[in-house]
């Protein structure tokens, strides 16, 4: 496996958010190197998209997320589960990818369909926010011989309040994957 570089992530969302699909999230931690293949995610696009963390501005919470790209976004929901994101595209522009799911290939025993079950097999919580996906401990990687992918579109999960932007396609799954948090 190949680590991706910061260019990857350095460039338009919704083209980060689509190549991410069957890539590997590496976690390296506890004497472990828990591996998973990365097979749904959905695209924050910035201050613009009312469903993003960014459409309130810059605060103390979504400062990494306006950060450079290839940083990790970590953030608690309702107090009890952990989301990662991905940041994209240049500092100042708020984007980011959310890891929905993954399919495990290494070191983890526990359910990764959803964000916070990803988060919590992965054992990543908010000391790894703002952490660069650069690292030796932390990163994504293209697998060896990776196969092209069929991806799916669906609106994202959860964001109904977001008006116009609750229909938009901006959540990607591998195509008929037993490991996509929902229909």
């Amino acid at each position: 496996m190949r680590k991706l570089p910061r260019r990857f992530y350095a460039r338009d969302t919704l083209i980060v958010a689509q190549e991410l699909i069957g890539k590997l999230l590496v976690h390296r931690s506890d004497g472990l190197e828990r591996i998973g293949k990365i097979v749904e995610v959905e695209a924050y696009l910035g201050e613009h998209d009312l469903a993003s963390h960014s459409s309130k501005g810059l605060t103390e919470r979504t400062k990494t997320m306006f950060g450079p790209p290839g940083y990790a976004y970590v953030y608690l929901i309702y107090g009890v589960h952990h989301c990662m994101n991905v940041v994209t595209e240049h500092a100042g522009h708020g984007s980011a990818v959310l890891l929905r799911a993954l399919e495990p290939v290494k070191d983890i025993a526990a359910r990764t369909q959803g964000p916070g079950l990803l988060c919590r097999a992965m054992a990543i919580d908010r000391r790894l926010n703002a952490h660069d996906l650069l690292s030796e401990e932390f990163f994504i990687a293209e697998p060896d011989g990776s196969a092209p992918v069929a991806l799916v579109k669906r609106p994202r999960i959860g964001v109904d309040y977001a008006k116009h932007w609750a229909k938009r396609l901006l959540r990607f799954n591998l195509k008929d994957n037993p490991f996509v948090s929902q229909p």
